[in-house]
């Protein structure tokens, strides 16, 4: 099973969220973007700016846990920027 880590964006909030699925994408982004509460309930402007691919949800959930350990706005832009 294929899954993902993730960075979404938004610009309204100029925020990022990290997160991750063994759902495609899409369905995950579209999920974000219906009517929830939670973090990304805020605002529906958030779009994929970052993935990586791994082979289960174990390896994806720790690259999600890492990322968040950084709490540094600075070093998620660069991982984003980096692959652009």
């Amino acid at each position: 099973m294929a899954c993902h880590f993730y960075i979404l964006h938004s610009i309204l909030l100029d925020k990022f969220y990290v997160g991750h699925t063994c759902e495609t994408l899409a369905e995950r982004l579209r999920k974000h973007l219906s009517d929830h509460s939670g973090f990304t309930a805020k605002t529906k402007d958030w779009a994929v700016v970052y993935h990586e691919d791994y082979p289960d949800k174990t390896s994806a959930y720790a690259r999600e846990r890492s990322v968040k350990a950084w709490k540094s706005k600075k070093m998620i832009t660069e991982l984003v920027n980096s692959s652009k």
